[in-house]
């Protein structure tokens, strides 16, 4: 057996394990980024990119099949099916050669392919998937632990056999199928279930305990639920009583709405019931690491350190925040320490900011409506608009939606928002760094908002929040100093 000797390994050669090598190297060179499968992050080849391209062409297909309310007629619209699927599968692999190139920089003496396993709190074992190569043992006086997620669902799910598919297997589909059943309306189930019934597929969503991908907001969420159920049935809190393989379909029977036993007939069954970090084969029993109930070593949110202090756990792996742009920040700050350790820093925690590409699209910014409650107790107020008569979303025909803003008593600060609606994700992005900013309500009504544009539905939303905190003057229905509709 070899044996390798070095200050900084790095587990996972995804996102965050890709920011915590580079940080890294910045304070040693003697390092080495193990990775057990292939290259090309979770977002590039199975997650954001791939999906966001299925999303772009039913948005196509959908707004090309609704014109009519411009006085607009549109004929003989057709989905190729199996064209959408290979433009998807043709970019997406662009995106995923673009991360490849980045690996392709690194040194080669650093890169280890092998699955990694403790022997130790400073030794792993990094055997060779294909049998080919001696197991290397590879002694670190730092770890980062970057291994990713994967998709997760319940055993009932197998009964489906070769007709269950999760987002990994979905790309690969050669054509369109002609029905889908998907368990999951979370962020993932959807996105790409809003996305296939666009396409013409029949969909049908089943959620459990009512949850509604990432939003919290009771109204806001019973809104969103009506509006999906316009396009394609959605039931989240649904109950089904079989999933079983028949002849070459999969046949779910479940409770309608009205309590009615519905058997029925799909292609296939599309899990997306969550994901979970893979840090299972590790055999973290065979460390000192403290352990959460879900088996996942136990950190600091600032340092990304575990206990002992010589290992850190970055991106998904620590199934906190499993969101790109915060994978790559947490592997920035636990490859920076893990470099110069023991001189351990707090690393920049951004405002949250979550966005699903539905439409309306979906976006949470800094705090819900709940840890409101629960840190600013009864001392906050909380404003909204409805998009359904805001000016420049009617211009478009995209007049659906809520926003709710949060805000505290006292100093007026925003503390969060929760929308459903148009643009949210450009809105989104304002209203995060404004919180970031630390910016009060009336800061920020002070900003430049242009007419006619969706964005005055933010200063709606934002001048009723003021209100409520007896900040600013009472609202005044249907004020025209800004124009009609804003």
């Amino acid at each position: 057996m070899k044996t390798r000797k070095v200050d900084v390994a790095v587990i996972g050669a995804g996102t965050a394990g890709m920011g915590a090598y580079r940080a890294a190297r910045e304070h040693t060179d003697n390092l080495v980024l193990i990775e057990g499968g292939h290259y090309g992050t979770t977002c590039a080849r199975v997650g954001c990119m791939p999906s966001k391209l299925l999303i772009a062409a039913a948005e196509a297909a959908h707004h090309a099949a609704h014109t009519q309310q411009f006085g607009v007629k549109v004929s003989g619209i057709e989905v190729d099916g199996k064209a959408v699927m290979e433009r998807v599968r043709r970019e997406r692999d662009r995106f995923v050669g673009f991360v490849l190139e980045s690996v392709e920089g690194f040194d080669e003496n650093h890169k280890l392919i092998g699955h990694a396993s403790f022997e130790d709190d400073h030794t792993l074992l990094v055997k060779d998937p294909s049998g080919n190569r001696e197991t290397v043992k590879v002694i670190a006086d730092r770890i980062v632990i970057a291994t990713g997620s994967r998709p997760t669902y319940p055993d009932m799910f197998l009964e489906a056999g070769d007709r269950l598919l999760i987002n990994d297997d979905l790309f690969e589909l050669e054509t369109l199928p002609e029905s889908v059943v998907v368990f999951g309306p979370g962020v993932i189930g959807l996105e790409l279930g809003q996305a296939l019934s666009r396409l013409g597929v029949k969909v049908k969503v089943f959620g459990r305990g009512g949850a509604l991908a990432t939003l919290r907001d009771p109204e806001i969420r019973a809104y969103a639920e009506a509006a999906f159920n316009e396009e394609f049935y959605l039931d989240a809190d649904a109950k089904v009583k079989i999933i079983r393989r028949k002849g070459e379909a999969v046949e779910v029977v479940y409770a309608n709405k009205s309590g009615e036993e519905i058997t029925e007939s799909f292609d296939y069954l599309l899990a997306a019931t969550g994901r979970r970090p893979n840090v299972d084969k590790l055999n973290l029993k065979n460390t000192s690491l403290q352990l959460d109930e879900r088996g996942v070593p136990v950190f600091n949110h600032y340092t990304l350190q575990a206990n002992p202090g010589h290992i850190f756990v970055a991106g998904d792996a620590n199934n906190e925040l499993t969101l790109l742009h915060e994978a790559a920040d947490e592997g920035r700050i636990a490859g920076t320490n893990a470099g110069h350790y023991p001189d351990v820093r707090s690393g920049l925690r951004r405002t949250p900011l979550g966005i699903v590409f539905t439409e309306p699209q979906i976006a949470n910014i800094g705090l819900s409506l709940q840890e409101v409650e629960n840190c600013a107790k009864h001392c906050y107020a909380v404003g909204e608009v409805s998009f359904e008569d805001q000016g420049r979303s009617r211009v478009m025909g995209k007049n659906k939606g809520l926003l709710k803003v949060y805000g505290e008593q006292g100093t007026g600060l925003l503390l969060g928002a929760e929308m459903f609606g148009p643009a949210a994700e450009h809105i989104g992005h304002l209203l995060s760094w404004a919180v970031q900013q630390r910016m009060t309500v009336a800061q920020i009504l002070e900003m430049p908002f242009y007419h006619p544009v969706i964005e005055e539905g933010v200063r709606t939303a934002l001048r009723d929040l003021n209100a409520k905190l007896h900040i600013g003057p009472e609202m005044v229905e249907r004020c025209m100093d800004c124009g009609p509709g804003a």
